[in-house]
């Protein structure tokens, strides 16, 4: 009976090699262009094996988001979570981020939700409520705590949440859309610091910047 662990083991993986072999093609096709076919050949299994365990593209993609980005988001927005004070929050939350960035698997994904949301409501949808408003919602939690604790100014935490994600999220869309055609490269450490340099200037209550 050796070999029946092994086969257990090996079907159980199987969600998992499709859900990487899903993220390859759709970084590279985009999802209108991306064929399940492909996607099964890729993981290793059959297209009817494929459809055991995602019964649409649309299931598959929101399987990709939920399962494979959504841990990375969550182990950077825990890197951060009892950081104080909020500038080193904001530099470590950020390096945190870029690291799940980094593995190659967040701006793929985010590149297709922006340039296929129209066409496909649905993927954009998933994406907002499961990456983009929990994170944002993470940040306008910070503000607010760090408001209370007298080291950021009256504002609405919310849209505080967007100017202080702006110019990290852009950079990752430019290092995924326009370096590959010849762009400059961007020094992300230099960013953040920067980033957080100008948000101490800014945002935080006079005397507390450092």
């Amino acid at each position: 009976m050796p070999d029946a662990p092994k086969f257990r083991r090996r079907k159980d993986a199987r969600p998992g090699e499709i859900l990487e072999a899903a993220l390859l093609v759709f970084g590279e096709k985009g999802f209108a262009a991306a064929r399940l076919d492909e996607i099964a050949r890729r993981a290793g299994v059959s297209k009817g094996a494929l459809y055991l365990y995602f019964e649409t593209k649309e299931d598959l993609f929101a399987a990709v988001v939920t399962q494979a980005i959504v841990p990375d988001l969550g182990r950077a927005r825990g890197s951060g979570e009892t950081t104080r004070p909020f500038p080193d929050f904001v530099r470590t939350f950020f390096r945190g981020t870029l690291a799940a960035i980094g593995q190659g698997r967040i701006a793929p994904i985010a590149k297709i939700v922006i340039a296929e949301s129209r066409t496909f409501p649905d993927l954009a949808r998933h994406w907002h409520d499961q990456v983009v408003r929990p994170m944002l919602g993470f940040l306008a939690g910070e503000v607010e705590a760090a408001q209370k604790r007298g080291e950021v100014r009256a504002g609405d935490p919310w849209l505080y949440a967007f100017q202080i994600a702006g110019p990290i999220m852009l950079g990752a869309l430019w290092t995924e859309t326009f370096v590959p055609i010849g762009a400059d490269t961007i020094d992300f450490d230099r960013l953040i610091d920067q980033h957080v340099a100008a948000l101490s200037e800014g945002l935080l209550v006079a005397g507390d910047a450092p």
